[in-house]
């Protein structure tokens, strides 16, 4: 509280670093101030979040696990070079092979995943109520409300569903001898009865199980495959359990556990069947090729044979050399080996590139056995002619004979690999789903987050609110525009309590009780800071031109009335003769506070209609006469300019030791600033948290530009705020001084 019309003294410059701290316990203040509509913002979202988290559906999760092991060789008898021609299944390339749409599209056609079903709930708790029902089978509960809402227990199987344009949103409806197909607005479409298939030409439904009361609505939406198969795709989750370990893990999440697991097991049997399906097509491929070169092997055998017949007969000769067998061995497994190679040849370049390390790698071996056969021959070319030409037709038959057996072993192989294929994958554990711990929502996670938000949100919102508002909370602003502030009003909750509406039972028996807070409570701090004020006020009037003090503000409600009538009967208890006077000829109430009727007042005065003795008032406090507002005139300011208030206030400061004039706010209208020229001192009143600066100052301007100088601000309404509690602006909040009761 300022006691005096002395501004304070200029405070010395702080640091950066003192700044820093008045910011941040400004900062905790203002939270502190508004600390229950954070607790009030935190519990609503946490209302909400529990709410969320108990209406949520919850959403279960399946899991299987799937072993992808490494592939053999594609065709029998090439084990030397399964390792260039195979390679281990790559997980990520089996993952993108069971989501596929080859895979996943077929689920959606086993298990008819396009044609989607929700029974039509109650809006918001509907489903929450639905899926707290325990009933039986084929048991549904009893319409809480309307009959087309389902309530629990209400099942729909639909497995044959054909619309125009392939899509559609529909409603289902049961009735007594079956069901009703209803379009969008309700209209029938389609008639029929369970397990009996109807189509009408348009429509085609085939439905296989309905438990549910006659008039229950379902909604059914008919959607294309490829949308199906695309959702069902982002549905599937797969990784790899351990790198390189060839295991993995599937996962679907769904409200309904039963339809996970059935969704994931039939996902892990396409998916095998699949993989079988095409080992089945790489050794039925083998087998064609086998086949297909078979009949040439022969026929280059039956040739090699008639040469070596030929031969013998015409050089008279049947037998080699032991030296000559040894090279016709080594040669003939040599060729044995090329053969087979060159046979790999086709198959080779059908799989890989000539830059591929598996083509290469052939050629390479190839490269190797070619060299070997160039150092047989050049041994070969060292035996007499009639040996080497018998080793050569020799060797084209024995190596002509063995890869023709070799092929024919395969053959039969490959034939009974692919009436025997099993796949390179299995299913090691089929799909289960945890049906008393739901995955989602998670609840606990759901409550916190609210938590959080709510508490955030309650942050921003109050200091969203401070920084919006610009209402002066520090009386040394008000002292920064040139203004001595001569007393800070704390707020008073006596004063809350008697400006509060009264029932007509409460004012009966009471109509005399005073309405003036000086009365009812004289001890209250904000009397005490009026008392205060009285003092500066002894001061400040010295050099007034005469005893009448006005009182204005810049706006409604900063509390003028409040200050005016209590501070003229703090004036009159100090023995002092005091005349009070309502001047706001529009809106006055001080008849009010003194309990009395609001008759013959100041405008019935200024008419004409009342003359000055008939205007005055007994209060009810000693020395304090008041003169009300009287009746509501059409022309206020006129009243005010004329000779009649010149005259009654000349008359009247010369009866009273103080004449208070309680005006209407000055940038509203123009009363005040015409009283304010009968005014020996003019004080304005400010509201805490109300009234900007720069209002307070315009309120200023405009007195001066009408020739009135005002003598001072009282600062009112104050309430204590963590957030300024540094200011050291409470006056008597701090410090309170009561009489000893003992």
């Amino acid at each position: 509280m300022t006691d005096s019309p002395t501004s304070s003294p200029q405070q010395p410059k702080m640091d950066s670093g003192q700044d820093d701290e008045i910011d941040l316990l400004a900062l905790f203040g203002t939270l502190w101030d508004g600390r229950w509509l954070i607790i009030s913002v935190t519990l609503a979202f946490a209302v909400l979040g529990v709410a969320y988290a108990l209406l949520k559906t919850p959403i279960y999760q399946a899991n299987a696990l799937i072993q992808v092991e490494d592939k053999q060789g594609g065709l029998p008898g090439m084990e030397n070079l399964s390792g260039l021609l195979e390679s281990p299944s790559n997980a990520e390339t089996e993952i993108q092979l069971i989501k596929s749409r080859r895979v996943l599209g077929k689920v959606v056609d086993n298990l008819n995943l396009d044609i989607v079903i929700t029974p039509n709930y109650f809006p918001v708790v509907g489903e929450a109520i639905a899926r707290r029902f325990n009933g039986g089978p084929g048991e549904v509960a009893e319409p809480l409300w309307d009959a087309e809402y389902a309530w629990g227990g209400e099942k729909l199987t639909i497995t044959r569903m054909e619309v125009p344009g392939k899509t559609g949103n529909f409603f289902l409806r049961a009735t007594e001898s079956g069901w009703q197909l209803l379009n969008e607005e309700r209209k029938p479409l389609l008639e029929g009865k369970v397990n009996e298939p109807a189509d009408n030409g348009r429509y085609a439904l085939m439905v296989t199980e309905l438990v549910a009361k006659p008039g229950t609505l379902f909604n059914v939406t008919k959607r294309s495959s490829y949308s199906a198969t695309n959702g069902l795709q982002g549905g599937i989750s797969a990784g790899e359990k351990g790198r390189g370990s060839g295991i993995i893990a599937l996962t679907y999440q769904h409200p309904n556990p039963g339809m996970a697991e059935r969704i994931l097991d039939e996902v892990s049997r396409n998916y095998v069947r699949q993989n079988i399906e095409r080992s089945s097509a790489e050794a039925a491929q083998s087998l064609e090729f086998l086949r297909s070169q078979l009949p040439q092997v022969k026929k280059d055998l039956e040739a090699a044979e008639r040469r070596l017949n030929e031969y013998q007969v015409t050089a008279v000769t049947i037998d080699i050399t032991a030296e000559s067998s040894s090279l016709l061995q080594q040669i003939v497994e040599l060729e044995t080996r090329i053969s087979e190679l060159e046979i790999q040849r086709a198959e080779i370049e059908q799989r890989f590139q000539p830059t591929h390390p598996r083509y290469k790698a052939w050629a390479s071996q190839m490269a190797e056995l070619k060299q070997r056969r160039a150092e047989l021959d050049r041994k070969i070319g060292t035996l007499p002619e009639t040996q080497q030409e018998l080793v050569r037709l020799r060797r084209d038959v024995e190596v002509g004979n063995e890869i023709y057996l070799q092929m024919l072993s395969n053959i039969q192989q490959l034939d009974i690999a692919r009436a025997g294929t099993v796949g390179n994958v299995r299913v090691v554990d089929e799909a289960a789903a945890n049906t008393a711990a739901p995955v989602k929502p998670k609840r606990a996670l759901i409550v916190m987050v609210a938590l959080l938000l709510g508490g955030t949100v309650g942050v921003g919102m109050v200091l969203l609110r401070s920084a919006f508002n610009r209402g002066v909370e520090n009386p040394e602003d008000i002292e920064k525009i040139g203004l001595p502030v001569y007393a800070s009003i704390p707020l008073s909750d006596t004063q809350a309590e008697l400006v509060k509406p009264k029932s007509r039972a409460q004012l009966r028996g009471k109509e005399r009780a005073s309405g003036l807070l000086a009365v009812v409570n004289p001890a209250d701090l904000a009397i005490e800071s009026l008392r205060s004020l009285r003092t500066s006020l002894h001061f400040g009037m010295m050099d007034a031109k005469n005893n009448v003090l006005m009182i204005s503000g810049p706006s409604p409600g900063v509390g003028k009335t409040f200050v005016s009538v209590n501070l003229a009967a703090v004036m009159a208890m100090g023995n002092q003769k005091v005349l009070l006077i309502d001047g706001d000829l529009r809106r006055g109430f001080s008849h009010d506070v003194f309990r009395v009727r609001n008759e013959n007042g100041l405008s019935d005065l200024l008419s004409g209609k009342a003359s000055a003795k008939e205007v005055v008032w007994p209060s009810g406090v000693e020395g304090l006469d008041f003169v009300s507002r009287g009746t509501t005139p059409p022309n206020p300011s006129e009243l005010l300019m004329s000779k009649r208030f010149d005259e009654f206030l000349a008359g009247f400061s010369e009866k009273y030791d103080l004449v208070i004039i309680d005006t209407p706010p000055v940038l509203a209208v123009t009363d005040a600033a015409i009283v304010g020229k009968h005014a020996g001192t003019t004080m304005l009143v400010a509201r805490f948290g109300i009234n900007p600066v720069k209002e307070i100052e315009l309120t200023k301007r405009r007195f001066e530009q009408n020739g009135i100088q005002v003598k001072g601000a009282i600062f009112n309404g104050i309430e204590k705020k963590a957030s300024n509690y540094s200011y050291g602006s409470y006056g008597y909040y701090n410090y309170e001084y009561k009489s000893d009761q003992t």
